[in-house]
């Protein structure tokens, strides 16, 4: 038994590994092909009235060097005259990266929700409270934006795009609100990734399909699901660096544990919408330099604002000795169980981020971070699982601003 209870957290930490490594390498092959895509469509040029390109019916068309070979993509307006023997359907990496991501959802958050999920100063949930909400926020999302597109407002592009910033900022606040600031975050990055690939799965590949069987029938195509498809394709690509931002998030607590972590993450999500649509202007040709400034400058801002406030360093005093003692003591308590060599906690096979507490030069080398964590942000011990109390914290700052000695 004590066999199993050590190797399990042991399992679990190498199936988050290959798991996250699958999410990592199935989002490039996605995200890499979307960047392709919407750059191909923004670079091909016309060719020329009445040349043979024009009579096929090519829209446009580029030649690129690459790796040692000449490559020439050509575009046509609804399709080609005969459908090919073989074609190529970019798919499965939409696919992957979202079934990877909810593995990793399901591993990281969901498994154990009272620790990575619940925060008892925000909401006291249960488990399936909490995963209940998570969850759902991924279909209403999906639900929401659908609706979107498919009213009026989702043939104006700038005013569509307004308000489904506005939405994804309303769901940051209203999460915030009942999950703990990780959770919370994830979850409108998990809702942005189901938005993505739903459009590939719904809209997407079902109206390349259609368009297929109209050629392998003998009739025309109808233009309107290329369309479509190319409006939730440019979606996507928006989505894209907001979504990469809450992916790496989670090693960030001081964006997520701000008292307005919804602000910071609307903030930072409209600078990633800025400088993508910097690029997708200067693959058209146009250079527009007030995007990435713009995108620079509201993460500038974001970053002065949520700067903390320098520790009033305290006056030495008493015995430094049995001040360090009850320090050591709480964090032995509170936090070596996880962060020591062998830790004690259950769910845990090794120190999470590689950070060790269990004895006084561990501590002292690692005081800044105790303080980060433990006082500033308070996101350690994670979901508080230790229970360590205000006045250990207390004790804990009065500690590092004397010196840390």
């Amino acid at each position: 038994m004590e066999v199993y209870g050590y190797l399990l957290p042991y399992g679990l930490e190498w199936l988050n590994l290959i798991v996250r490594w699958l999410h990592v390498i199935t989002g490039i092959a996605w995200i890499g092909a979307s960047f392709y895509f919407v750059w191909l469509d923004n670079t091909i040029r016309p060719p020329a009235p009445g040349s043979e390109l024009a009579n096929k019916g090519v829209s446009g068309e580029l030649w690129a060097v690459h790796g040692g070979g000449f490559y020439n993509p050509q575009k046509y307006l609804v399709a080609p005259a005969e459908l090919p023997k073989e074609l190529h359907w970019f798919k499965w990496e939409a696919y992957s990266t979202w079934l990877s991501g909810f593995a990793l959802l399901t591993i990281v958050y969901y498994f154990n929700a009272q620790a990575m999920m619940v925060d008892k100063a925000v909401a006291d949930l249960t488990s399936m409270q909490a995963i209940g909400i998570g969850i759902g926020s991924l279909v209403v999302g999906w639900t929401v934006y659908d609706l979107l597109c498919r009213s009026p407002l989702g043939k104006r592009d700038l005013p569509f795009g307004i308000v489904m910033f506005l939405f994804l900022v309303a769901s940051a606040y209203v999460l915030n609100k009942y999950l703990s600031g990780r959770a919370a975050y994830i979850h409108v990055g998990a809702m942005i990734g189901t938005m993505m690939v739903a459009n590939v799965l719904m809209l997407i590949i079902p109206g390349q399909r259609k368009m297929v069987a109209a050629m392998t029938s003998g009739q025309q195509p109808d233009p309107i699901h290329g369309l479509k498809a190319k409006q939730r394709s440019v979606h996507n690509n928006y989505f894209t660096l907001p979504v990469l931002f809450i992916m790496i998030s989670n090693h960030y607590a001081m964006t997520y544990r701000h008292e307005h972590a919804w602000a910071v993450l609307a903030g930072i999500m409209a600078a990633g919408v800025l400088i993508r649509h910097f690029f997708n202007l200067r693959h058209r040709g146009r250079v527009e330099w007030r995007y990435p400034a713009a995108g620079v400058a509201l993460l500038l801002a974001v970053a002065i604002a949520i700067a903390p406030k320098a520790p009033v360093a305290a006056v030495a005093g008493g015995d430094t000795a049995a001040q360090f003692a009850q320090v050591r003591a709480i964090i032995t308590q509170r936090c070596a169980t996880c962060h020591s060599e062998h830790p004690t906690q259950p769910g845990f096979a090794s120190a999470p981020a590689g950070v060790m507490l269990h004895n006084a030069d561990l501590i002292h080398q690692n005081a800044a971070k105790i303080y980060e964590q433990s006082v500033r942000l308070k996101v350690m011990p994670i979901g508080n699982l230790t229970n360590m109390t205000d006045a250990e914290r207390a004790q804990v700052a009065a500690w590092f601003e004397a010196g840390a000695k």
